[in-house]
Order: structure tokens, then sequence, then C-alpha cells
């Protein structure tokens, strides 16, 4: 049964490990292999027999090591991607968090002008009497009002009755007046009158 390329140099670099020279060390095996085959059974034979078995027990104990290293770099790779997999997840959930933080971050900003434009009106409105008072204020003016109206009335009445005294009074002294130049009149025929006699 024929081993594919791909397979022979799969098995080679597993074998290679780290590159430690083992396929160095395939090639002295295969080389001792043909020798102690081809040799006798003689001391030498026993020795290469020996080497034959150390060098395959160096190369079985790569293999297993290449072997677990693959193991250990595939469940690296493994744990990689779900760390992968958490942090994109976590800079999803990272994504998110911000989004709503810009949301209430805009609610917040609304809610401080909000406030600001209330304690300025706050200010505003406070500066005024309240409506109770306000009210009290427009009674007592109203009040007075009603008091100067009534004073106005009164001058005014007063005022009229003077000038009509008044009137009578300068018709008074006009009629005096008349009667006084009649009287200058009549007193100055009389004496006219005398002189003449």
């Amino acid at each position: 049964m024929a081993v594919p390329d791909d397979e022979i140099i799969k098995r080679s670099l597993l074998i290679d490990g780290e590159g430690g020279n083992d396929n160095k060390r395939i090639n002295n095996l295969l080389k001792m292999f043909i020798r102690w085959t081809e040799s006798p059974d003689d001391e030498d034979s026993n020795l290469v027999y020996q080497r034959i078995l150390s060098t395959l027990s160096q190369c079985e104990y790569t293999v297993e090591k290449s072997t677990r290293v693959y193991h250990m770099n595939k469940e690296e790779q493994e744990n990689y991607e779900k760390l992968s997999q958490r942090i994109e997840k976590k800079i999803e959930e990272a994504t998110e968090k911000i989004a709503e933080c810009k949301v209430e971050l805009q609610q917040a900003k609304r809610i401080r002008k909000n406030r600001q434009e209330y304690d300025a009106l706050a200010k505003v409105i406070n500066q005024h009497p309240d409506r109770q008072e306000t009210w009290k204020q427009l009674q007592s003016l109203d009040e007075e009002l009603k008091t100067f109206t009534d004073r106005k009335q009164k001058l005014e009445e007063k005022l009229d009755l003077r000038r009509k005294q008044f009137l009578v009074l300068i018709t008074a002294i006009h009629e005096l007046q008349a009667i006084l130049d009649e009287d200058d009149h009549e007193e100055m025929k009389k004496n006219e009158e005398m002189d003449v006699s």
C-alpha cells in the first residue's frame, strides 16, 4: 500500500519536531537496519541491534513529543478562538453599553438644560410677588382709587359750588358797583343843580 507524498511530508515534519536533526537520525536508523539485516549473527550485529532499538526509542519519543505539542497547539488554538469569541462578544457588549450611555448622556444633558431653564424662570418668578399678594395689592389699589375718585368728585362739587358762589359774588359786586355808580351819578346831578341854582 503506497503512502501519499503529503502524508510522508507530514510524518517527516512530525518526526523532525523542532528541527533536532531527526531526519538524519531516521536515515542513520535505515542504514543501521540495512547493515544489521545484511550482517551475520555476531557481536557487532547485537550492538547494531541495540543502537537500532535506542534510535527507535528516540524517534518514538520525538514522535510522541511532537504529537503532544501538536495536540497542545491545537488546544491552544481552540482556546484562542474561544478567547477571541469572548473578546468579540465583550466588544459588542461594550459597544452596546457605549450606545446606551450616549443616549443616557443626551437625556441627562436635556434634563440639566431643562433644570437650568427652570431655575432661571424660578428666579424671575421669585422676584415678583405671589398671586395672593398681588390680588391683595390690586384690591388695595382699587379701594385707594375709589377713595380718590370719591374725593375728586367731592372736590369738583365743592369747586363747582365755589364757582357758583363766586359768580353770585361777582354779580353782586357788579350790581353794587352799578348802584354806586348810579348813586354817584345822581349825587353829581344834584350837585350840578345846586350849583346852577
